[in-house]
């Protein structure tokens, strides 16, 4: 099964034999299959697949990029990330190269193997105590990114990530936005930490339960004075409200499926006439609150709160969770999505 997955031949985009860099779905699916480029570089050091028996070089030398260089965890000596370089001179076919990248920063997600899965585990946990940023993997990976932009330019660089590799990439895109730096960013199934409020049918029931949320989170932050005046260019939420990256999610997925009614819910407040309330909630989370509440300080801010997102929900049909939150749905050219723009004013 782990073969057939990481087999590019069996389960690989093989429609896109021409790459269209101005369409976003070709984007979306190349972005995600360098991710897979990255589990399935993983995968080969684990079951010793070498030379002409390795999986992953498939996943970008299809698209005509070539590993520039793994990002290895110094603690368990994994592969957890990918550099790419786009090379287009590498084949004769006519791709338009007005938005490729030059290059592509990919990080994967957990591996439930025993060579991987204590480190990742471990890493998972830290998303949730909002510790990633203190993590070593995660200054490697930041490092990575901070010296490909240096190399090249931001507008050469795409970022890409999936699970844990997605809450990666969305602490390293805002770090860099906060430096005026907005990298393109696919972030595929991130990590939300908050109730499955989502899978709740009831749209009526599902709306009071996130505007009390709003409100308690709002009260909360206020009598905290966690939204003081501060200058403006000085709110770190304002500060990388210029950054979009995309967001893909899966309703079914219970990881990251709040991301929907997160966004959704603060166009509805705006709508009602007390966007007001939504603009200090947005920005906490109730759960980081109550620990200061409590003379608790978490370690750092929560990773999933964003101000600006293009979101794309999979309404396709799945038959489990695994399907909900796995890399493969992001390429396939039978799914059904949905879009959306978010900008934070």
């Amino acid at each position: 099964m782990s073969s057939e997955r990481d087999d590019f031949s069996l389960s690989g985009p093989l429609h896109l034999t021409v790459i269209d860099w101005t369409n976003i779905d070709h984007q979306r699916s190349v972005a995600a299959s360098l991710v897979q480029g990255v589990y399935t570089l993983e995968r080969d050091r684990q079951l010793k697949r070498e030379g002409s028996q390795a999986l992953a070089p498939p996943w970008w030398e299809f698209f005509h990029f070539r590993l520039l260089r793994q990002l290895v965890d110094d603690v368990d000596f994994c592969t957890f990330g990918a550099i790419y370089e786009y090379c287009p001179s590498a084949s004769p076919r006519n791709d338009s190269t007005d938005r490729s990248p030059r290059y592509v920063v990919a990080l994967r997600g957990t591996i439930t193997k025993a060579d991987s899965f204590s480190r990742d585990f471990d890493l998972d946990i830290q998303i949730i105590r909002n510790g990633l940023h203190q993590t070593s993997r995660f200054e490697i990976a930041m490092q990575a990114v901070r010296n490909t932009v240096a190399s090249v330019g931001e507008s050469n660089v795409w970022l890409a990530g999936h699970s844990l590799g997605a809450a990666m990439g969305m602490l390293a895109g805002k770090t860099m936005a906060k430096s005026g730096i907005y990298l393109e960013s696919f972030l595929f199934n991130p990590p939300f930490l908050s109730p499955p409020i989502e899978r709740i049918k009831a749209k009526k029931v599902k709306h009071g339960i996130r505007i009390a949320g709003s409100v308690i989170t709002a009260g909360l932050a206020l009598a905290l004075n966690a939204n003081q005046q501060r200058n403006r260019t000085a709110d770190p939420f304002l500060s990388v409200a210029a950054w979009v990256p995309f967001l893909y999610v899966n309703p079914n997925d219970h990881l990251c499926s709040e991301y929907v009614g997160y966004f959704e819910h603060r166009k509805k407040m705006e709508e009602i006439g007390v966007g007001a309330i939504e603009k200090v909630a947005t920005q906490h989370s109730l759960g980081g609150l109550v620990m200061s509440a409590l003379g608790k300080d978490a370690p750092g801010e929560p990773i999933h709160l964003i101000p600006s997102a293009n979101l794309t929900v999979n309404l396709t049909p799945v038959e489990n969770f695994k399907q909900a939150h796995g890399i493969h749905q992001w390429w396939r050219d039978d799914q059904q999505l949905k879009s959306q723009f978010y900008k934070y004013q």
